[in-house]
């Protein structure tokens, strides 16, 4: 399995595919495997990077508190090291806010954003105020397999084999290092600092994905160089619910973008 080395975790990655860099990055909880829809699409023109997030899948996750910043410098790690100097970054809820984050901290590397359900804050609202410290409080009472089985449920409306995948993908978590990566996705925060981003951003929203509706409207709001579409019959495994409706619209946006890469 191809890995590489940042701040002490080591990191799984594939990469797929020739032509201009488009990397993803999967939800919370989740992995590379997410991805399966679009790499299967977009290889055929670009180099098409998955991997999985420290903590998630096949990537290790060192001992101690986990510090959500570290998320951001592990993408721009495996950048380095596949010696890519820009790519565009495309990330789903959590990879999102990871690929937003990186955006924000280093601009020289990205060349556009594709945000699907992506939240920049988990205290938005009061509802969010209240119920995030109440979900971190739940998630340690919870098992991790029955937290998967709840999502799996959930999430597999639109798309019945969303279910085995999401049920797999918990399944490589323990609940130790669940709770401590929990503990530091809830607290990462963007809200001051969406001006900042420059660059051309999709922003993709499942139709039926109430969880960051007003998110993904606020940011359309702050991010100048942004546009706002809905996936239809698609939830917050949007990519999965719908990935043809969504695989269009990130063809047609790097295609309208790629001048400017």
């Amino acid at each position: 399995m191809p890995t590489m080395t940042s701040h002490h975790a080591d990191l799984y990655y594939e990469v797929h595919g020739e032509g201009h860099p488009v990397i993803f990055t999967h939800g919370a909880s989740w992995n590379h495997k997410q991805w399966e829809p679009q790499v299967q699409f977009f290889a055929e023109r670009y180099k098409t990077i998955v991997w999985d997030v420290r903590g998630h899948g096949y990537s290790s996750l060192p001992e101690g508190k986990v510090d959500s910043e570290t998320f951001s410098k592990d993408l721009i790690a495996l950048m380095d090291h596949l010696e890519i100097k820009r790519a565009v970054l495309c990330g789903l809820s959590m990879g999102g806010h990871i690929s937003l984050q990186t955006a924000i901290r280093f601009p020289e590397r990205v060349e556009a954003l594709v945000l699907i359900g992506t939240p920049f804050t988990n205290a938005f609202n009061w509802f969010e105020k209240c119920f995030v410290p109440f979900n971190r409080w739940s998630s340690r009472m919870i098992p991790i397999r029955l937290t998967g089985w709840i999502q799996a449920a959930m999430l597999s409306k639109y798309n019945p084999d969303n279910r085995a995948y999401i049920e797999e993908a918990f399944n490589m978590l323990t609940q130790e290092r669940w709770l401590r990566l929990w503990d530091a996705i809830t607290r990462m925060e963007s809200r001051e600092h969406l001006d900042h981003v420059q660059c051309p951003v999709l922003l993709l929203q499942g139709e039926h994905d109430t969880m960051i509706k007003r998110q993904q409207k606020y940011m359309h709001s702050k991010i100048r160089n942004s546009e706002l579409h809905i996936i239809p019959r698609a939830h917050h495994a949007t990519n999965l619910d719908n990935p043809n409706a969504v695989n269009e619209q990130i063809s047609r946006f790097l295609v309208k973008h790629r001048n400017e890469f």
